[in-house]
């Protein structure tokens, strides 16, 4: 595994750090008037979701490990484990459902997944940002409301509530940032 000095560390970047796997959330590089330049990094832990915040000066060495990513299809749930397929092998894995958090419900059946390995440990999954979603339930079209940048309420096929343009009525395809939690466009 490559060593890299504490100034390097980048958001995204998964290190090796107190003997756990971390990933750099946030990073704040702080030239105080005083004393020697450092990074205020903000670590959030792979395994159990821990937050961390730590100090590294310019001089320190810190591990940067590097995770297989996979592309495999999500097939189906059984409980609370996520059955997604290798589209390489074939073969059909097991995955803890907490892997995607509280973008689970955007999971739609035939999508196509980023799975992140350590090894053999999945770590993290993450779906596309952009997926499409039906409203199934929000207040009807009021004409001329259209100029205002006012948002209504929405539900989507998938129970999540999110804000929509006035514009937007039920049974509209809706393209939702799985990111953000926010419309994006008609689809």
């Amino acid at each position: 595994m490559p060593k890299i000095n504490g100034n390097e560390i980048r958001p995204g970047y998964t290190l090796e750090h107190d003997g756990g796997l971390w990933v750099a959330v946030k990073v704040n590089h702080v030239k105080p008037g005083k004393g020697g330049a450092f990074a205020q990094v903000e670590l959030k832990n792979l395994r159990n979701g821990t937050k961390l915040n730590e100090r590294f000066r310019s001089e320190d060495k810190v591990e940067r490990t590097r995770l297989e990513q996979k592309d495999q299809q999500f097939l189906y749930q059984a409980g609370d484990m996520l059955v997604v397929m290798d589209n390489d092998t074939f073969e059909q894995v097991e995955l803890p459902a907490d892997l995607l958090g509280d973008r689970r419900p955007f999971l739609q059946d035939g999508m196509t997944v980023t799975v992140e390995y350590y090894g053999e440990e999945a770590l993290n999954m993450r779906i596309p940002q952009k997926v499409t979603c039906k409203i199934v339930e929000t207040e009807p079209v009021v004409k001329g409301q259209t100029a205002t940048s006012s948002y209504k309420p929405a539900i989507l096929d998938n129970g999540v509530r999110i804000m929509v343009p006035p514009f937007v009525g039920t049974d509209e395809d809706i393209v939702v940032d799985t990111e953000t939690f926010e419309y994006s466009e008609r689809a």
